[in-house]
């Protein structure tokens, strides 16, 4: 548990004054304060303790109700807009330095007014406790005491400020996800949809990578990664916010491949879903478009388009002298997916490193890497398969089918081979979104 209770001023009178005013200036992060009066005056009697706030005294918002005890009787008092201008906190004689504890609500807040509880003892004669109103909604930004009829507090006479901090300072700020940590931020990993929650105002960075791409089959091109997209600084309040996290697409069989799904934050533009890998059936196909775009199937077929600032564009597949063919790679975020030969199948595109941070803090990723494209697919009469890229990219396959990409990095899937017998495509990896503020 993080310390809650923290001093933050404390004064001692080295000559004795009739008033004592304690700066708030450069003081935050607290949600309440207590003020510890130890005092007297050297005239001879007991004098009331005032409080005031930002230099008003002598306004008529203040009021007042008070509980005394001396023992053997006990009394009530209150004063509603007292014409004094301040908050009745103790009594303060002139023997013994008396003790005053003052709590002060939600002193920044600026949209109540300030309630104010004390409680205090004078040696030999009293203890009281009392409740005290500011009618201001401005936030409290200095405290004067003082003695009523301009008494002087006597040397010696101490103040001491305290701030109280929610007790779950120094832990995360909001809910939803898998919460982890580093140094500098909280990040908040969201593996499937669900709901980001600030408990506070906050100023966030999102990271948004869509589902990707599946895998082509027969000689087919790997599915391009799914759109990542990086929103700085938004400023969020204590509010549901839905999380739409994108399933990867679908490798191909005897069907075509699909594209992986879109992810969002809010109402902030999608993260576009990876392309899909090209294929052979029935007829050889190019590419889909997506965040970054799928590779072309077999015959030259064109990689996918890649969405402006998204992704990259998928690579072709290869012209087929003879028998030979290969599937085209799938483009990722940092590069675009190469394309086959007439005797190798492409790699994937490279992922992005930009977040490298943000992966180590959650454990995602590949090498630091996120967002990449899958391999394409060979054919065992002569061309060989292709990689995925650093990043979660599925390699493409000759004999088996191709793999998935990684889960959670929005990466596509590799590109089916042929053996005899047409090998399926892999699933494209799905997406994330991560979150993520200053501690």
């Amino acid at each position: 548990m993080p310390n809650t209770y923290t001093e933050l001023l404390r004064t001692t009178v080295g000559t004795a004054t009739s008033s004592v005013t304690l700066s708030l200036s450069g003081i935050s992060g607290y949600t309440d304060l207590v003020l510890v009066t130890s005092a007297k005056n050297n005239t001879g009697a007991q004098y009331r303790l005032q409080l005031s706030f930002n230099g008003d005294r002598g306004t008529s918002i203040y009021s007042a109700t008070k509980l005394t005890g001396n023992g053997s009787t006990a009394t009530s008092s209150r004063v509603s807009n007292a014409t004094y201008g301040a908050i009745l906190i103790g009594t303060i004689g002139s023997t013994n330095f008396d003790t005053v504890i003052t709590h002060i609500m939600n002193y920044s807040n600026t949209t109540t007014n300030k309630t104010v509880l004390s409680r205090g003892n004078e040696t030999a004669a009293e203890v009281n406790a009392e409740v005290g109103l500011w009618r201001s909604t401005a936030a409290i930004t200095s405290l004067t005491l003082d003695l009523e009829g301009g008494i002087n507090f006597a040397v010696g006479s101490t103040f001491s400020l305290y701030g109280i901090a929610n007790a779950d300072q120094g832990a995360a700020k909001a809910t939803g996800g898998i919460i982890t940590e580093d140094s500098q931020y909280w990040y908040h990993t969201f593996g499937a949809s669900g709901a980001f929650i600030p408990k506070q105002s906050l100023t966030c960075d999102v990271l948004v990578v869509a589902g990707g791409g599946g895998g082509g089959s027969l000689d087919g091109g790997g599915g391009g990664a799914g759109g990542l997209t990086y929103y700085a600084s938004q400023s969020l309040t204590a509010t549901s916010y839905n999380i739409t996290v994108g399933a990867g697409g679908t490798g191909a069989t005897t069907s075509a491949a699909t594209q992986g799904v879109n992810s969002q934050f809010a109402a902030l533009t999608a993260s576009v879903g990876g392309g899909l890998g090209g294929a052979f059936n029935g007829t050889s196909t190019a590419g889909g478009i997506g965040g970054s775009g799928g590779g072309g199937g077999y015959n030259n077929d064109s990689g996918g388009i890649g969405t402006f600032g998204q992704g990259n564009n998928g690579g072709s597949g290869a012209v087929v002298p003879s028998v030979k063919a290969a599937g085209g790679g799938g483009g990722g975020f940092g590069a675009t997916g190469t394309s086959a030969t007439s005797s190798a199948a492409s790699n994937g595109g490279i992922g992005s490193s930009t977040y490298s941070s943000w992966l180590s803090a959650t454990t995602l990723g590949v090498s630091g890497y996120i967002a990449a494209g899958g391999g394409g697919g060979g054919d065992n009469r002569g061309t060989t398969a292709g990689t995925g890229g650093t990043g979660g990219g599925g390699n493409g396959s000759v004999s088996a089918t191709a793999t998935a990409g990684q889960v959670n990095t929005g990466s596509g899937g590799g590109g089916g081979g042929f053996n005899g017998s047409t090998q399926n495509g892999g699933a494209g990896g799905s997406g994330v979104v991560i979150v993520r503020y200053a501690k």
